[in-house]
């Protein structure tokens, strides 16, 4: 469905007195969400994951690179004529309390997207009325209860719905759920997270999920891809489950060592990788981009940036001249998440 080939992106910063720097934010991407597919990018903040999602949805220009949407490369369009392949790739945000207007009903901000939906399609008002009913129920809402209500009336896991029903008004072949989960009460996360897996096979969409919770990309990317991406390059990508339980670049080993573990009433598992320093994005090290703060790092490690090569004839691929494959730290999927393991 969307190919991404060697996508950059830098933004301009300001520098003191001496000018301005170039901040880079992508450094090359590579990335591939099949049709009906599931995609997941983990990354700490800052890691260009959310610029990416930007992009996707048309709301951020790239440098370099290509981007493919449906066989068409949107590097030589004009952004009108790119216009109408981002409006299949819609995005659901992070903080449902301000994605949704407050001066206005759940029926008003449906009727929007979906007015200009019946003009392109010359349908009636009862189609409209129809298809926002039907939209509110396939995300689990009650119509006769939201349509008349203000944002400010409803849960924050409802909001949630809403917006996720708004994404749907204009049929997107994608959705791009950035964080969608991090503003929620964590009682009402699994039932987000499960509705989002459902729309793969209720309404045929492929999803990109974007987080840094790793639990949460498990069970939403179930069977799809995991990209990790640290400032702005993948240093490893392969099956979910397989990322996640035999790591091999440190920076993941990182990640899944941040995990919280309950000594106790968890089982103890191996030692826990950590970084040796913060992330200083000032620096531009010549050789692997996480070298400065890798535990394993060597001289060779310093020459020249690894790129993403094979892991033992699999395919899982990392960026790391010293891979290892070995579990760090077990990580379960949300509570009550079946099937997840």
């Amino acid at each position: 469905m969307i190919e991404g080939q060697a996508i950059t992106r830098t933004f301009a910063a300001r520098r003191g007195m001496l000018g301005r720097r170039g901040v880079r934010a992508l450094r090359g991407v590579d990335f591939t969400i099949p049709d009906r597919g599931a995609v997941s990018f983990i990354g700490e903040s800052g890691c260009g994951k959310t610029t990416l999602g930007r992009i996707l949805c048309g709301l951020e220009n790239f440098d370099g690179g290509d981007l493919i949407i449906a066989g068409r490369s949107m590097a030589g369009l004009k952004p009108r004529q790119r216009a109408a392949y981002h409006r299949r790739v819609q995005m659901i945000h992070q903080d449902p309390y301000s994605a949704l207007n407050p001066t206005r009903t759940i029926g008003q901000i449906l009727d929007a997207p979906l007015t200009l939906r019946a003009r392109q399609l010359g349908a009636d008002r009862g189609w409209l009325e129809q298809r926002r009913s039907e939209l509110l129920g396939l995300v689990g809402l009650d119509p006769d209860y939201v349509l008349p209500r203000y944002p400010h009336m409803l849960s924050g896991g409802m909001r949630q719905r809403v917006v996720i029903a708004r994404a749907l008004t204009v049929d997107p072949d994608v959705l791009v759920a950035d964080e969608a989960v991090s503003m929620i009460d964590v009682s009402l996360r699994l039932g987000i997270l499960q509705l989002l897996r459902d729309l793969r096979d209720s309404v045929g969409v492929s999803l990109l999920f974007i987080t840094h919770d790793i639990a949460t990309a498990r069970y939403v990317g179930h069977g799809g891809q995991l990209y990790v991406i640290y400032r702005g390059t993948v240093v490893e990508q392969g099956d979910t489950d397989t990322v996640i339980q035999h790591p091999a670049h440190p920076y993941t080993q990182c990640l899944l060592s941040a995990i919280p573990v309950m000594r106790g009433i968890e089982l103890p598992g191996p030692e826990r990788v950590v970084p040796t320093g913060p992330l200083d994005e000032r620096s531009e090290p010549r050789g692997c981009l996480f070298e400065p703060r890798c535990p394993f790092a060597e001289d060779d490690c310093r020459a020249a940036p690894p790129g993403l090569g094979q892991l033992g004839g699999t395919e899982q691929l990392h960026a790391c001249l010293h891979p290892a494959r070995r579990s760090v730290v077990a990580v379960p999927a949300p509570a009550g998440a079946a099937g997840a393991e």
